[in-house]
This record gives structure tokens, sequence and C-alpha cells, in this order.
């Protein structure tokens, strides 16, 4: 009796197969964590409006979170290592996947044929590669380094922010990283839910996309509107 056996090929085909899966899968949980992040980050923000000594209160109650069962801003640090761990976990998978999609586009025919494709796969690397860049920045402008662009004291976070946004050339460079956000949460959340498999009928993709539409559009807008509102004059000291 012949045992007929899986050429090599097709076994490395499948392997690759599954990890491109678990890939997406990974990007996807971590890019929900990071959603889940930035709008209570968002909600932190809009406490601007509310005034000087609201929004001060928040950022202090924040650092004050999990006492006394934790230290001062023990919770703040295990959010953070988190959030470190997910970027870490989020850059590494899309860094894969786009090597292994542009070993895939061997032909010229691929790649006319893709067009669509192409240009949406390019949209999230430049859109990734500038957030990462942004993220950096704000740290550096609002927790780590603490940089008043004007020379100002950066002990207190509600003067910080308005200093910071009084300028209009950081208003601009935040307004850009927020529509990098938007186009990279809608297409994100999107090829997400692909993956999830809850894009198997009509109804359930176009659910799919008016759910990333209106993420992406209010969370690009809620965080506009504190840097706007500062260069109009409405939130000032």
């Amino acid at each position: 009796m012949a045992t007929q056996l899986t050429p090599p090929s097709l076994v490395k085909g499948a392997r690759a197969s599954r990890t491109t899966i678990a890939l997406k899968l990974l990007m996807a949980l971590s890019g929900a964590v990071f959603i889940g992040f930035v709008l209570v980050h968002m909600y932190g923000n809009l406490k601007a409006f509310a005034g000087h000594d609201a929004f001060n209160e928040y950022a202090h109650h924040l650092r004050e979170l999990g006492e006394p069962m934790l230290p001062h801003e023990g919770a703040l640090w295990i959010i953070r290592v988190g959030l470190i761990l997910a970027l870490v976990v989020h850059v590494y998978c899309a860094v894969v996947l786009w090597r292994r999609a542009a070993q895939a586009r061997t032909t010229k025919y691929v790649m006319k044929k893709h067009t669509g494709a192409i240009f949406a796969s390019r949209l999230m690397r430049w859109g990734g590669v500038t957030l990462l860049l942004f993220i950096i920045w704000h740290l550096l402008n609002f927790t780590i380094g603490k940089v008043n662009v004007q020379g100002g004291a950066t002990n207190d976070p509600y003067n910080l922010m308005v200093d910071t946004f009084d300028v209009w050339w950081m208003t601009i460079l935040y307004i850009v990283a927020m529509l990098a956000l938007g186009a990279h949460l809608h297409h994100g959340i999107w090829s997400a839910a692909q993956t999830l498999g809850w894009t198997g009928t009509a109804a359930k993709r176009q659910r799919a996309k008016t759910v990333a539409f209106v993420t992406a559009l209010i969370i690009s807008v809620g965080f506009s509107l504190v840097p706007l509102a500062v260069l109009a004059g409405i939130i000032t000291k």
C-alpha cells in the first residue's frame, strides 16, 4: 500500500499561513489595548475644558490610583509597562507581516492588480511610523522630560499643556498626528474585524466599516479639540 507524503513546500506554506494568522491576531489584540487606552486618555484630555483645577486633579488622581495597596504612581507604571509590551508586540507583528507581504508581491501584474491594497498597506506602515515618532515626542513633552517649548515651568500639567498648544506649530504637529491616528484606526479596526471573522456577511462588513469610521472619527476629533481650543484662546491659563 503506497503512502502519500505531503510535499515539504506545502507543509512550509501551511506553517507560514498559521503564523501569519497568529501575528494578525496579536496585532488585533494589542491594537484593542491601545484603543482602550486612547479613549481613557482622550477623556482625561477633555477635562481641560473644565478648567485648571479639574484637569490637574484628574492628573493627580491617576498618580494615586491603587493606593495604598500600590505605591505612589504604581498603577501608572503597571499601565505603562503593559502599553510598552503591547507596542513592542504590535510593531513586531507589523514589521513581520509587511516583510511577508512584500515578498509575496513578486510580479508587476500582482502589484498592479492590488494597487488599492498596497496603498492601504503603505498608509498603515508610514502612518504607524509617524505615530511611533509622535509617541516618543509626546512622552518627552508631557511625561518623561516635560519639555516646555516656551521655556516656562513644567511642574503644572494644565499650564504645560496650554504653553505647548499655544505655539501654533505644536498644535499643527499634534493635529497631523491625530489625522494619522484616525487613518490608522480606521484601517486597523477594519483589518482586525476581518482577522477575527466578523465580516462574513455584507451586513457584518458594513457594521465593521461603520464602527471603524465612527471610532476613528471620535478619537481623532476628540484629541484635536483641546489643542485647537488652546490655539483659539478658548482654553487659557
